[in-house]
């Protein structure tokens, strides 16, 4: 099978080389964004499955949905980084890469003779990124760690639930997302930095801090009053009216941010008079009258279908939404409009289609995509063309399991 590399693109990472040593979501989500502004990205994975992801049904012509996801736009080379041989090219190609990216357990990558110190010494301008559930100075950081152990301990769980009921996990992967996005703040400061000081830097990300950083206006309220907030669902806890309304035959979604929205929406809904009623007239009242509040706005909204409030809300400019599905966010006017899903080929796949980069530039998106490689798929060309390795060495590496190409 011919090796395919990323079509070259005027992106503002073009002339980045990102080594990505990270498996699951955490790192490889951090290392697809670098990938889609440009970067060249090379993936390392271990000889015989590759990422695990890539064993994750369901399958699509034997590539699964998970790796799809979080893989486009990069080269794959495999080899065995517990051989000398293989070490040795993890080592040759640190040492022409700008960013290394990892998402083991703190240490793991020294015990392996591939930590920062050991790479930064051949290669001063390397700027190394670790992503971690803990981080190497808590006293979890030799915890397993997932994102629904992330979601637990930052207390998002705790108010991602209606009243009363049990704990639940946000629907995205946000615990293992937030080390993603932290870190890709971290590693593109720290290469703005370096065109400066010509000094890499060893940027160092926990899922788990990550979340507790994404609380927001949550750790305020505590730090304020003392009292952890409680679950309110999809309601605000502390903006009133805000969240999802019965309707006949639904729900839709309100948000009055700010009193001139809560104006238009108590005109929306042929009650004026809530504007000036003592109870309901400023933010904290209405949050304090909550409990009188929402009944008169349920008992109005259940009188008529979503389709009639979506209609008669957006006539009174006020912020509202259905409440879509996965499939029908994906299929909605302004996905197209957009360009939000593109359809890739693969030469073993076929046809994939995937979502895009959401960053434009200049009224631009991104490159066209890349499908995700098979695993081995960019073997040969990164030996051949980023380390000169000699086609005989080449052959020789692959029959002695050192390495693995599409073709073994």
């Amino acid at each position: 099978m011919t090796d395919f590399a990323p079509t070259p693109s005027a992106a503002p990472l073009a002339s980045v080389k990102v080594l990505d040593f990270s498996r699951i979501l955490s790192g490889p989500y951090a290392s697809m964004v670098l990938a889609d502004l440009g970067a060249d990205v090379i993936k390392v994975e271990p000889l015989k499955a590759g990422d695990e992801t890539r064993g994750f049904p369901p399958f699509q012509n034997g590539m699964s949905h998970y790796y799809a996801a979080l893989n486009r736009n990069k080269r794959s080379i495999a080899v065995d980084l517990k051989t000398p041989e293989g070490k040795k090219i993890a080592h040759d190609l640190a040492s022409r890469s700008d960013i290394l990216l990892e998402n083991f357990r703190p240490g793991v990558m020294d015990r392996l003779g591939l930590g920062y110190s050991a790479l930064s010494e051949a290669n001063p301008r390397l700027i190394y990124g670790s992503i971690s559930g803990f981080g190497p100075d808590s006293p979890l950081s030799e915890k397993p760690a997932f994102d629904i152990v992330a979601q637990a301990l930052s207390g998002v769980m705790s108010v991602n639930r209606e009243p009363g009921q049990a704990p639940n996990k946000l629907g995205l992967p946000m615990g293992d997302m937030a080390g993603s996005i932290f870190s890709i703040f971290g590693l593109l400061a720290a290469l703005h930095e370096r065109n400066s000081t010509g000094q890499g830097r060893h940027v160092e990300v926990a899922m788990l801090d990550s979340m507790i950083a994404m609380q927001g206006y949550l750790s305020q309220i505590y730090f304020l009053t003392g009292r952890s907030p409680e679950p309110v669902g999809t309601q605000h806890p502390s903006i009133v009216p805000y969240g999802s309304f019965p309707t006949a035959d639904g729900y839709v979604i309100v948000a009055c941010l700010t009193e001139r929205f809560w104006h238009n929406f108590a005109r929306c809904l042929g009650h004026p008079e809530l504007i000036d009623d003592p109870r309901f007239a400023i933010y904290q009242q209405r949050l304090a009258h909550r409990s009188q509040l929402e009944p008169i706005i349920n008992a109005r909204m259940t009188s008529d279908t979503s389709t009639y409030w979506l209609a008669r809300l957006a006539e009174y400019d006020v912020p509202s939404a259905p409440i879509l599905s996965i499939g029908e966010a994906l299929e909605q006017d302004h996905v197209a409009a957009r360009q939000l899903i593109e359809t890739v080929q693969h030469p073993v796949v076929g046809d994939m289609r995937m979502v895009r980069s959401p960053i434009r530039f200049d009224g631009e998106g991104p490159a066209p995509c890349v499908a995700p490689s098979l695993l081995g798929e960019g073997t040969v060309s990164i030996l051949r063309d980023e380390l000169n390795v000699p086609e005989s060495e080449i052959r020789c590496l692959t029959a002695r399991g050192i390495i693995k190409t599409c073709a073994n």
